[in-house]
């Protein structure tokens, strides 16, 4: 099958944290960016973090010095792994993985991550 996988989602209070993984099967994992994305109710669809296929990354401005996305390849699994978490940070996350070159665009079907006392 060829697909990516959220895991690790869930409810957390504000400070703490949390780690999502996502695992791709049916693919060169090696040759994909890999990104995290989130959607809170009534928002877009934003950009959370993403790595290259050759490990460069980048973060949205809100969640820098918080949040922390890697790659195992010999895994096949991206993470985000999220520290001092906030309120605002409550949202569905999404894996993708992308290959322009390949034609190549996988969504995950997202994990639920609600920051709340």
């Amino acid at each position: 099958q060829v697909q990516v996988v959220e895991s690790g989602g869930g409810l957390v209070q504000p400070g703490g944290s949390l780690r999502l993984s996502c695992a791709a099967s049916g693919i060169i994992f090696s040759a994909y960016n890999m990104g995290w994305y989130r959607q809170a109710p009534g928002k877009q669809r934003e950009l959370v973090a993403r790595i290259t296929s050759d490990g460069y990354t980048n973060y949205v401005d809100s969640v820098k010095g918080r949040f922390t996305i890697s790659r195992d390849n010999a895994k096949n699994t991206v993470y985000l792994q999220m520290n001092s978490l906030k309120p605002e940070d409550t949202a569905v996350y999404y894996c993708n993985a992308n290959n322009a070159k390949r034609f190549r665009d996988l969504w995950g079907q997202g994990t639920q991550v609600t920051v709340s006392s």
